[in-house]
């Protein structure tokens, strides 16, 4: 196919892809970065709405096509080294976050202490469960930041806490399988495999540092009083089951690498089910 004379002039990298970084069109802020091919770049200009190309799972999706939270595109520019494109875009909704926040860029780096701390500034202005309330919307949420762990899990193994049809223990059956698949998978391709790839000692860092955050999330939601602020309340408690879900999954991450199931930490816990704690311990 031959490509248009203004596309020519963009130097898209070895996989046909160009970073494109989306700015709210009146306060300047970054929304999110996304990727996009020739086709999804052409498609934006042609329909002045933003079009995208997920790369885990290889096809356009059109920004908002399962949370109705749409960007029109008002302005497309080029840098000068012609390998980054910027969207000046209305965010309709005001979410462009699939956690629920205005902007993917919500963690701040705290430098006021001695340690470099990064801190969640945004607030979550609508659950993520509301957002994608079917099983079908669910499948096909964006992933604009494949570094997290709510953005690694695949769509079709991802769900809404009202899709009665699929069970936790199922996800977690998915989830063994979808780790296994990504040991052959290519560092580039999957955060999930750029973990395997860097090693052990990486992947229980991970666990680490997501188990910190989730002590601090947990003190911080024990500070919040949901008589007096109910909206902080909400917020903090969203958070802490936030960071408890990326515990548990870069702790299945770790599993993975043994080749060990979820199915026998399942077992493991049924095990001890009926059993008093102590009867338990001395039984080891």
């Amino acid at each position: 196919m031959t490509l248009p004379a203004w596309l020519t002039a963009i130097k898209f990298n070895d996989d046909g892809l160009i970073p494109a970084i989306a700015q709210d069109h009146k306060s300047g802020r970054i929304l999110m970065m996304a990727w996009m091919n020739a086709e999804a770049l052409q498609l934006t200009a042609q329909t002045q709405t933003a079009v995208y190309f997920s790369r885990s799972r290889a096809k356009l999706w059109h920004k908002g096509e399962s949370s109705g939270h749409t960007q029109t595109v008002h302005d497309i520019r080029l840098d000068c080294d012609a390998d980054v494109i910027v969207l000046s875009v209305t965010q309709v909704g005001g979410i462009a976050c699939h956690t629920g926040r205005e902007s993917c860029f919500y963690q701040r780096l705290d430098l006021s202490g001695q340690t470099p701390e990064w801190q969640t500034v945004d607030k979550v202005l609508k659950d993520p469960a509301d957002i994608y309330h079917s099983s079908d919307a669910a499948k096909s949420i964006p992933k604009t930041n494949e570094t997290q762990a709510h953005d690694v899990i695949p769509s079709d193994a991802k769900h809404s806490q009202h899709d009665s049809d699929t069970t936790n223990r199922s996800i977690l059956q998915q989830l063994d399988g979808v780790l296994a698949e990504r040991k052959q998978a290519d560092a580039d391709s999957s955060y999930v495999a750029s973990l395997y790839a860097k090693g052990l000692n990486k992947i229980l860092e991970k666990v680490g540092e997501e188990s910190t955050e989730s002590i601090i999330a947990a003190k911080d939601f024990a500070n919040c009083d949901e008589n007096s602020n109910k909206a902080q309340y909400d917020d903090a408690r969203h958070e802490l089951i936030y960071e408890v879900a990326d515990v548990w999954f870069h702790t299945l991450v770790g599993l993975a690498w043994f080749d060990i199931e979820s199915d026998a930490v399942l077992n493991e816990l049924g095990r001890r089910f009926g059993l008093s704690g102590i009867d338990e311990k001395a039984a080891r």
